[in-house]
């Protein structure tokens, strides 16, 4: 095994040839802060606004708040450090990474392959769902906008049509790719620095809105005080599946991001902020769609336990259209979550462009094809997964859903276990430590071991085999 342990050779790409260290410099992010916003440009997009909030709906609010914050503490920072880790000490994709960590390890990097593989395309469908927004309320969509709105009958007409789902995933999976065809380092940097405080900023203002609403102090009693009668290890491992999700951990993007950070970078504050300021996003966005079911619903406990996926387009469309001039701010902010959710799925894209690209030995322009084409395939089946193939459902899911239980519920899990036992027993203990500046600090290396090593692998496993196999517990 010890022969395995370390076998670093030349940063390769562009079809062999050794990198120049300008050609690295180009690559990578330019500043520390570049790289944080980047990361939680990735991380900060449709998770947040549109998968954490109905999560929390349905799973009990506050319950599975407290399970999500325990989960963050206790391993998803630690994870998260560890992929970035291994993605700067290697300088390489997925692929790159595992081999150069130990070579029996590069079918691991296929592997991780399949996550991001699974995820773009849904996660363009649902970019389309934001796309289909933005332009509704830039033309003034009457049946969208106004008291006389039925923002829900607008969500169910839109998705169940045969084809305008379908346009509007195709045109934001083409800006997707024709970005990354183009390079995307550079741009996602100097972008995230100017979109993700700009929606920050929005997403509090609305925050406070809502909470001044007749009714919201309801919701925020849901989704802030645990209801343990609601506890179930579904719970659980939905908040470990949003928490993978979310973070983007397990999904090749921060061990792709690890590898254009600067070396003089810190990875633990770097991780820190990522993780506090995605989080805390999460929980903003929950203050905003949850509170707003009670302000706006006539019916709170039917939209929270039905309205699922279909809950921040129906809730928060009733939101602007109480406000004054609710069109403009729907505007504004369905440009910023179109730009969040860009940023997040070129981040996805871009984790299986590098591997075709180091990996395949590619031309970039090629890759963004290949991709582009599975995308089309399996992006078509979900958005048409409500109108003309809504009769298919796999495990009780319609096909949307199905992707992402798979992904986000089976397969993140598992390549989070196979990544924290490759570096907590296959590689030299010292590696990542030292990387990560821990190396001298006796608890904090201590604590770092023991999670990579024991807790998140036996805790990950036991969530995961509990949640699939004994789901009344």
């Amino acid at each position: 095994m010890s022969d395995n342990k370390q076998n670093f050779a030349p940063d390769l790409s562009n079809n062999g040839m050794i990198q120049t260290a300008e050609e690295k410099k180009h690559k990578g992010f330019t500043s520390k802060i570049g790289f944080v916003l980047a990361a939680a440009g990735s991380a900060v997009g449709l998770g947040n606004m549109w998968r954490f909030p109905y999560l929390a709906a349905q799973y009990g609010g506050g319950i599975f708040l407290i399970c999500y914050i325990a989960l963050a503490v206790i391993f998803g920072f630690t994870l998260l450090t560890m992929e970035i880790a291994i993605g700067r000490k290697t300088g390489k994709g997925v692929i790159g990474a595992f081999k150069q960590l130990n070579t029996k390890f590069k079918w691991f990097g296929y592997f991780c392959i399949i996550v991001p593989s699974l995820i773009i395309p849904y996660y363009c469908v649902i970019g389309g769902w934001v796309t289909k927004y933005l332009v509704s309320y830039t033309i003034g969509a009457s049946d969208l906008i106004g008291e006389t709105a039925n923002t829900g009958l607008f969500f169910e007409t839109f998705i169940s049509n045969s084809w305008q789902p379908l346009v509007f995933f195709l045109i934001f999976a083409i800006i997707t790719m024709v970005v990354i065809a183009f390079g995307v380092q550079k741009g996602i940097e100097n972008l995230s620095k100017i979109l993700m405080p700009a929606l920050a900023i929005i997403a509090i203002a609305l925050m406070i809105y809502v909470l001044c609403q007749e009714n919201a102090l309801e919701g925020v009693k849901y989704f802030l005080i645990p209801d343990f009668s609601k506890f179930s290890f579904n719970t659980v491992l939905a908040a470990l599946g949003q928490l993978f999700y979310s973070m983007s951990i397990g999904m090749c993007i921060m061990i792709t991001y690890g590898s254009y950070m600067k070396k003089e970078a810190s990875i633990r504050s770097s991780s820190a902020q990522i993780a506090i300021f995605d989080s805390g996003f999460a929980i903003v966005a929950g203050l905003i769609i949850i509170p707003a079911i009670f302000a706006f619903s006539a019916n709170p406990a039917d939209a929270l336990s039905k309205d699922g996926p279909s809950l921040m387009f129906i809730r928060i469309a009733d939101v602007f259209n109480s406000l004054p001039g609710g069109r403009i701010i729907a505007i504004i902010f369905f440009v910023l979550v179109f730009f969040a959710a860009l940023t997040s799925s070129i981040s996805i894209a871009e984790a299986i462009v590098a591997v075709l690209c180091e990996d395949g030995k590619m031309k970039r322009v090629t890759a963004c094809c290949i991709v582009f084409g599975l995308i089309l395939v399996l992006g078509t089946l979900s958005a048409l997964g409500y109108s003309v193939l809504s009769g298919v459902r796999i495990f009780g899911l319609d096909i949307l859903d199905t992707f992402d239980f798979l992904a986000n519920n089976i397969l993140i899990p598992i390549v989070a276990i196979i990544t924290c036992v490759i570096a907590g027993y296959f590689i030299d203990k010292e590696l990542l430590p030292k990387e990560i500046g821990i190396e001298n600090k006796k608890y904090s290396k201590a604590y770092f071991n023991i999670i990579v090593r024991y807790v998140a692998p036996i805790c990950i496993l036991a969530i995961l085999i509990t949640g699939l196999f004994l789901p009344k517990l």
